[in-house]
């Protein structure tokens, strides 16, 4: 019999949630620099150049890898035979584990999680609480498998009750590329199949706590059925094209997880969760010795990747760019963004288009400005703002046209595609739309040199804060005649790969 302790579990969880924060697993970087090697699409590349130099940069200033630093998932085997020392029931420990890693002052993390969803939505301030399974299992021993998932990879999770007569992998390839690149590819694809809805999702879930082993896989054969379908899987979704944050390339997924459960008869419930480039989970067992601690990489362990704009990059002085400026960018160019912009993600835009309706006066004049959508980390020490990537443009969608019709916004910055509703808003008001690259939020965040908040300060991480930015990279994604390259550029790949053998 073992005896767990209260603190024991409190401090595994703590440390495990701030070691994810800012260290990728190494399976993950590994995946992610061999698919940086062999990358032909240059827009691609660069996407992963970024996201491995952010890495290094995060495992080095132990700050976040990404400003939406999740929302908590544990998955916890408890043994029959251990005994608890402990005042807290089980949730409750956990629950002062995220706590204190999400409140820890050397490197404070987003709190994102809102009580009362479909009404008040208010924000719980702490990212509690997590979302908990717990099974009781053999032995003396409790073993825990956390993460922490972004909302823009979780909000693409596909579930679908197919006919048992029904193909998952047409299933699998008709869905995906309707999942833009909101989910920060290249990342995993966890799908649960089989049980009932509900178990399908927490084996897609929890099928993403594996490491990266699809080339072991490749190497040694299938096995089973579900090893079958994750090979076919990992090279027809890959044959798709999409590419690194949805800009065309070789590499879509690396790596392909499918969990299976037996099921009714007249059933075939199958779910697909997405992981992202910030790819956050960890393990550990307590057996009553103390905490489980994390145990730190060596940088020796990550490649040394170097990037930069290259000398045909634009400067902007967004200060004074003009509408006829915005004209000239081209789809696909890189632009080097310096001078002052605007923050707004969904609550600030929901805020907004009602002062507008009832006709009150905006609390930031936009006409001839851009807005970034994201929500920062709070800063520590020295810092002018903590990691601020950017967060998933097509919530903003159904705002854009009363924004661009009514506040002479010149343009916005986001991740991944705009829909359709959105292109044709931007293509009418000769407005365009730039691209920063998800999961590279702390190197981001370097080009950021002051930040104060100046409207709307009771919406926390999502109020409206001006910024003011030193040669932030973005890509014109949607310019202003309307060209999107999270349309051009995948069926160009799309094309490239179905008609010739790549390397």
């Amino acid at each position: 019999m073992s005896i767990i302790r209260q603190d024991d579990l409190i401090d595994s969880v703590s440390d495990a949630l701030q070691f994810i924060s800012y260290y990728h697993p190494l399976d993950f970087i590994h995946a992610v620099h061999e698919a940086y090697l062999r990358e032909q699409s240059q827009a691609a590349k660069d996407a992963m150049a970024q996201i491995l130099i952010n890495s290094r940069m995060c495992a080095q200033g132990k700050r976040p890898l990404c400003q939406d630093t999740g929302i908590v998932t544990v998955f916890v085997e408890v043994g029959m035979d251990v005994q608890w020392d402990a005042q807290l029931s089980l949730e409750d420990m956990i629950n002062e584990g995220v706590r204190r890693a999400y409140l820890h002052p050397d490197n404070k993390l987003r709190a994102s999680i809102l009580a009362d969803p479909a009404g008040s939505r208010t924000n719980t301030k702490d990212n509690t609480p997590a979302v908990i399974h717990t099974s009781i299992v053999k032995g003396n021993r409790v073993d825990i498998q956390l993460a922490a998932k972004g909302g823009g990879s979780e909000n693409k999770s596909k579930m679908v009750m197919l006919n048992p007569s029904d193909s998952i992998v047409d299933w699998v390839l008709k869905t995906v590329p309707t999942m833009g690149a909101g989910w920060c590819p290249p990342g995993m694809l966890g799908i649960g199949i089989g049980g009932t809805a509900e178990k399908a999702a927490v084996m897609a879930k929890k099928s993403l706590m594996d490491p990266v082993d699809i080339h072991d896989l490749q190497a040694r054969g299938a096995s089973n059925r579900a090893e079958e379908l994750r090979l076919e899987l990992f090279d027809a979704v890959n044959g798709l094209g999409i590419g690194a944050q949805g800009l065309g390339g070789l590499t879509t997924v690396l790596d392909i997880k499918v969990m299976d459960y037996p099921t009714h008869a007249a059933s075939l419930p199958v779910c697909m969760i997405p992981n992202c480039a910030a790819t956050r989970h960890a393990h550990f067992v307590l057996d009553g010795t103390g905490p489980s601690l994390q145990t730190p990489p060596s940088l020796d362990d990550y490649p040394d990747i170097a990037w930069d704009a290259g000398e045909g990059a634009r400067k902007v002085n967004l200060d004074t760019v003009t509408p006829e400026d915005v004209l000239t960018w081209q789809p696909g160019e890189t632009l080097l963004l310096s001078g002052k912009m605007y923050t707004g993600r969904d609550a600030a835009h929901k805020k907004m288009v009602e002062m507008m309706a009832q006709g009150e006066p905006l609390p930031v004049d936009l006409k001839g400005r851009f807005i970034y959508y994201v929500g920062p980390v709070d800063p520590v020490r020295d810092e002018a703002v903590g990691p601020a990537g950017p967060t998933t443009a097509t919530r903003m969608d159904k705002f854009t046209g009363v924004m661009l019709e009514n506040t002479g916004l010149l343009g916005m910055i986001g991740k991944a595609e705009r829909g359709q509703v959105a292109i044709d808003e931007i293509k009418k008001h000769k407005a365009v739309y730039l691209m920063a690259v998800g999961g590279a939020a702390y190197l981001v965040s370097k080009a950021i040199k002051s930040a104060q908040v100046v409207a709307f300060a009771e919406l926390g991480m999502e109020a409206i804060y001006e910024f003011d930015v030193e040669n932030m990279p973005v890509t014109v994604a949607v310019d202003s005649g309307g060209t999107s390259v999270h349309q051009t550029g995948p069926a160009q790949w799309y094309d490239i790969i179905q008609t010739r053998p790549v390397n």
